[in-house]
């Protein structure tokens, strides 16, 4: 009796680290929705004077993926406008990003960003996420323009 209780909780414990390791597995990739072809979603977030020595120095093309209002209040110098929040983000960012230059992204604070970094690295592109949006970056000091 106390083996087949031993063997049930044992059971048990492995039940839950493979429904764990299931629900962590599909956070971390992507693919085309039926689980083939998986992968890891890979970008780099950095915080504001990173990303300002980023797009400074690594011929990066500058995306706001913000509303247009937002943009008009005060973008960074150099930016592109495309609304992670529209059905054809993919659509519009891919027509306008050259795939064999870096990427840098931004919003107001980082959470847009972060999954306009995924859609776009899950297109191949090499895509770096302000940490902290624009409010990180006027918090450290630098400028937007209009």
């Amino acid at each position: 009796m106390i083996l087949l209780m031993i063997n049930i909780k044992t059971l048990f414990m492995l039940a839950v680290v493979c429904i764990i390791a299931v629900s962590c597995a599909r956070i971390l990739s992507r693919g085309n929705g039926n689980g083939a072809n998986r992968e890891l979603v890979a970008y780099s977030t950095v915080n504001a004077d990173e990303f300002q020595n980023f797009i400074a120095n690594s011929g990066a093309q500058l995306l706001d993926v913000r509303a247009r209002d937002e943009y008009d209040e005060g973008h960074i110098a150099g930016a592109m406008l495309v609304d992670v929040n529209e059905n054809d983000f993919v659509d519009k960012a891919t027509a306008m990003l050259d795939k064999q230059r870096p990427v840098a992204v931004y919003c107001r604070s980082g959470r847009r960003s972060a999954r306009a970094a995924s859609l776009l690295s899950a297109q191949g592109y090499q895509v770096t996420n302000l940490a902290g949006g624009v409010m990180s970056w006027q918090d450290a000091g630098k400028s937007l323009v209009k």
